[in-house]
């Protein structure tokens, strides 16, 4: 599978970007001149949208650092080059011992059949339009959740109006950026981010910003 090489969104149509979301709204403003320019739609390191979409769910629910090393584990039982034939032929204990769960597992499995299949052409994801679209197809997976499409939509087809309400720290940096007293549900941010259209991706980001220290 080939990699998606350059930049999705060009520096100058994230300073505009950014700019608009600015005058939008004077919090936001402030954590976005204090922080470097948005990098969604920027990766340093172009890859493949499988190879992407493994990462994704190797990262449900763990530290940077550990996804990190079990990714580096998969990509050396792969050979060093992630494709779906040589994921599949991956037995589980072997995956089980580079720190895959028995769930990701069958989840990388079912991911890796429906590519090489091409029952979803994940090559030309970046191709469909339409969000929601990609979101069907990809959630139909067993598995794959609203997080890790959101991911993948977001860094890895740099698409630029993703809300991932469900991510934690999402809702963790908007309650700290609006000084929040009470948690926000996932419900609650899905409506506040309809003042951010159509750039909620880059909003999202400043909110992981803002719990930094």
């Amino acid at each position: 599978m080939k990699a998606i090489k350059g930049s999705l969104v060009t520096e100058r149509a994230m300073r505009a970007a950014v700019a608009e979301l600015s005058q939008r709204d004077r919090r936001l403003a402030a954590l976005i001149a204090s922080h470097p320019l948005c990098t969604v739609g920027r990766n340093p390191k172009p890859i493949s949208h499988f190879e992407a979409l493994l990462e994704s769910v190797i990262s449900q629910q763990l530290a940077v650092k550990a996804a990190d090393t079990i990714h580096a584990r998969v990509v050396m039982l792969a050979g060093g080059k992630v494709t779906p034939s040589k994921i599949l032929k991956i037995s589980e204990p072997a995956m089980r011992e580079a720190g895959v769960s028995g769930a990701k597992f069958k989840t990388i499995q079912g991911l890796a059949d429906a590519a090489q299949s091409k029952r979803i052409d994940i090559n030309k994801l970046h191709e469909v339009e339409s969000d929601q679209e990609i979101f069907d197809q990809l959630t139909s997976l067993w598995g794959i959740g609203p997080w890790t499409v959101d991911m993948f939509m977001m860094f890895q087809l740099g698409r630029l109006d993703i809300w991932p309400i469900g991510d934690l720290g999402v809702r963790r940096g908007y309650e700290k950026i609006y000084k929040l007293k009470a948690e926000i549900t996932p419900k609650e941010l899905d409506k506040k981010g309809d003042k951010f259209k159509p750039y909620r991706s880059i909003v999202a980001w400043y909110c992981w910003r803002a719990l930094e220290k």
